[in-house]
């Protein structure tokens, strides 16, 4: 069983910058980050691959956010730059224990889940 902690949410001015940090008690392979505003299903807003071998951006952030990982750390950061009040909900770190090479777009692809970050960015 793999815990996910996520950890960097905040309120932020529109323009700001966050780094979230999702970190596994063990190793994990495909991880993908998604958000939920209030009144909104759960989106999929950037994953990588096992081995980093494919990313995946959401069109409504690509140019803005940034997926990465730190094996050594077991750890893998969202880069969220130039913030936009649409960007605010809470979001959630998600893991697959699949060793796939193509990035997993669905959340029912995901093995474990973390408790949520919220982020909130004002105008």
């Amino acid at each position: 069983q793999v815990q996910l902690v996520e950890s960097g949410g905040g309120l932020v001015q529109a323009g700001d910058s966050l780094r979230l940090s999702c970190a596994s008690s063990g190793r994990t392979y495909g991880v993908g980050w998604f958000r939920q505003a209030p009144g909104k299903e759960r989106e999929l807003v950037a994953a990588i691959s096992w081995r980093d071998i494919s990313t995946y951006y959401a069109d409504f952030v690509k140019g803005r956010f940034s997926i990465s990982r730190d094996n050594a750390k077991n750890t893998v950061s969202l880069q969220m730059n130039s913030l936009k009040p649409e960007d605010t909900g809470v979001y959630y770190c998600a893991a697959r224990e699949t060793r796939a090479v193509a990035v997993a777009r669905n959340a029912a692809e995901y093995d474990y889940w973390g408790q949520g970050t919220q982020v909130t960015v004002s105008s």
